[in-house]
């Protein structure tokens, strides 16, 4: 899971990617990079949250029209700065780019630049790899004087050989930008414009919430299999390169988006107020008696908001957190994640002492945040503890981008619900069901079908996914968390590591 933003218009665009990141820090607090063009291009990328990346000086440096934006949660590569994106490449043209998503099928596609194209990759990320195939893709196109028919024959191209999940922006020097997404749509992109005068400015990105913060309009969602090119006039042109067939995560509504944001025709709230309510069912047939319904803020709050209401029971805020410690699903590496939920949650013990209460989470991953949270309320004083996850069990890996990949570390995959109660210490155990969660967000578009849900049934959208790759990307997976604890453990000293998913 990552953010990217792409702005083209007839000023800087610098302050709207910047302010624009820092609207999409939920989709990745690892890394942050912005790249801008006028006559050349500006880079400045980093480790780190937006805030800490980009300084006075640096943002003044940005000078350009058009420029990209990332902000990274790592899936693919490794966590080290060098991965921090955009990734640029010089030829043709000069391209930048950014990308959310995971590349399924990488190796094939990396063995291939290197021993047909004679491309170096300098590093392992599928974003650079992602890159180099568009980049081989234009300049095959032959394009003296570019046109939109030469860049949407590079996307299609691309397309034809890149498998997986991949929502991208690029920026090509003195151009334009691009945004295309996935033939599946499995990971969001949208357009949006903003009147400057009597001519339009155009911003894609991952979530509309950016464009409500910038004073965008929404356009709309860019359609699985399109591409949408903004060239150096500031002319809009789009195309359906390859046919489409919309299969987005449902994690994203689940978790990762914003919850202002609508994707792909659902609201994202709504979509959780309504995952709440579907679980009162099974709270209502187990006949408890409960006296708070309380959300572990804070993606659990719209779905405890929809539970308590069916139910008739109260909602209370239980739990303080600490604005100051990110969010604990993106943070690489277990060490960390355990410590920072030792800071990040703080319980109000009134609301907990003598009470029966159901706390209400968007997931239960590993299982090791839910057990400190069912301790947390008991310290607190709680006479009963009862749990509900708004998703269904997480069974298996997820392939697409995020950091799901390996079963042994998913309690759900391993344990039977009675199990992860007694290990988590809940005296009850709540799941959503998989058909409930769909029912949730196609109730916003009828027209959503099929999504990708691998995670919660073990049916991935996309052919090539078997237990070997899954097997593979797992072990990649791990030796990125490896690497990143020891480069945090060389970074202090060597005997300690400062924080990590729980």
């Amino acid at each position: 899971m990552c953010g990217i933003i792409a702005a083209s218009g007839f000023r800087d665009v610098i302050q709207d990617l910047y302010d624009g990141l820092i609207v999409l820090q939920h989709r990745g607090q690892d890394a942050a990079g912005i790249v801008t063009y006028n006559d050349q291009f500006h880079l400045k990328k980093s480790n780190g949250m937006v805030r800490d990346v980009f300084h006075s000086r640096s943002l003044a440096r940005l000078k350009g029209p058009m420029g990209i934006g990332h902000v990274r949660y790592p899936t693919a590569g490794c966590s080290s700065e060098f991965e921090a994106q955009p990734f640029f490449i010089s030829t043709p043209f000069g391209i930048a780019l950014a990308h959310n998503g995971n590349l399924t099928n990488t190796m094939d596609l990396r063995r291939r630049l290197m021993e047909k194209e004679y491309h170096h990759l300098n590093t392992n990320s599928d974003s650079e790899v992602l890159l180099n195939v568009f980049a081989v893709a234009l300049r095959h196109q032959h394009p003296r004087k570019l046109t939109p028919e030469h860049v949407f024959g590079a996307v299609k191209t691309l397309m034809g050989k890149c498998k997986g999940a991949y929502s991208a922006v690029a920026l090509i020097g003195g151009q334009g930008i691009l945004g295309f997404r996935d033939p599946h749509g499995i990971r969001p992109l949208q357009l949006g414009k903003r009147r400057y005068g009597m001519k339009e400015e155009y911003m894609i990105t991952s979530e509309n919430t950016v464009f409500h913060a910038l004073d965008y309009e929404f356009v709309r969602d860019i359609l699985p299999g399109e591409a949408v090119f903004i060239d150096r006039k500031n002319r809009l042109h789009s195309r359906q390169v390859v046919k489409g067939q919309l299969n987005p995560c449902m994690f994203e509504w689940v978790y990762l988006a914003a919850p202002d944001s609508t994707i792909d025709g659902v609201n994202v709230y709504k979509a959780r107020i309504r995952m709440g309510e579907a679980l009162a069912k099974q709270i209502r047939k187990a006949g408890i008696h409960i006296d708070s319904v309380i959300p572990i803020p804070d993606t659990g709050r719209s779905a405890a908001t929809g539970l308590a209401d069916k139910i008739k029971v109260r909602y209370r805020e239980g739990f303080v957190k600490n604005r100051y410690i990110g969010r604990t699903f993106i943070m690489p590496g277990q060490s960390l994640r355990k410590r920072s939920l030792k800071f990040k949650l703080h319980p109000i013990e009134l609301e907990f002492r003598n009470q029966n209460v159901l706390l209400v989470d968007d997931s239960i991953v590993r299982g090791n945040t839910s057990k400190k949270i069912v301790e947390i309320a008991r310290e607190a004083g709680a006479k009963k503890v009862y749990f509900a996850s708004a998703s269904p069990p997480i069974i298996g890996p997820d392939p697409y981008g995020i950091d799901l990949p390996s079963t042994n570390e998913l309690i759900a995959a391993n344990m039977s619900i009675e199990q992860i109660r007694k290990y988590i210490g809940a005296d009850g155990l709540f799941y959503n069901t998989i058909e409930d969660i769909r029912a949730a967000v196609q109730y916003g578009n009828r027209n959503i079908k099929k999504f990708s849900e691998g995670c919660f049934t073990g049916k991935y959208p996309t052919p090539e996914v078997n237990a070997k790759l899954l097997k593979a990307l797992g072990q990649g997976r791990n030796e990125t968390r490896e690497a990143f604890d020891t480069e945090q453990a060389e970074d202090n000293g060597g005997d300690q590591k400062m924080m990590a998913l729980v």
